[in-house]
């Protein structure tokens, strides 16, 4: 198990962040477009995130800014993913007056069927990569935080 665990922390820059994409990839097809899963994934990706950058250096500030931008990493790449699933049915919903969007399949979740409409588009595409960064910082803090437990 141990070794299994080195290779995962020796992983490439750019071979750990393809895995990412195509683990991402598959978290959003559980969810059929909504990134549940997406936000669930970030509490292992925060805890990768430390286990790697504490491997590497021990200077803790460049830890920080470091996890921040990878975290960032991952929610921006989400956002992209819930922009490709969702911004086409966005665009031509609400450019096409006759629109029902009570018809669109989007649950309807405020009284107007356009104002739930764009209410779930916000929802998919701005509000949960923002909660997956959360979560990942979340993680990330917590992992980080039992490390320096372990170092004193």
């Amino acid at each position: 198990m141990k070794t299994m665990m080195r290779k995962l922390l020796d992983l490439r820059p750019l071979v750990a962040l393809g895995v990412y994409v195509v683990l991402d990839i598959i978290c959003i097809g559980m969810g059929m477009g909504v990134p549940f899963f997406c936000i669930l994934f970030g509490l292992p990706v925060g805890w990768y995130i430390v286990k790697r950058l504490t491997a590497e250096q021990a200077d803790m500030r460049d830890i920080l800014r470091k996890m921040l931008l990878y975290a960032a990493i991952a929610a921006a790449i989400t956002l992209l993913g819930m922009i490709l699933i969702w911004g086409p049915l966005s665009i031509v919903s609400l450019s096409d007056p006759a629109t029902d969007f009570a018809e669109t399949g989007v649950p309807m979740i405020l009284y107007e069927p356009k104002a739930s409409f764009i209410g779930w588009i916000v929802l998919m595409v701005v509000i949960s990569p923002g909660l997956q960064l959360l979560t990942t910082l979340f993680a990330s803090h917590l992992t980080l935080l039992a490390w320096l437990n372990e170092a004193n």
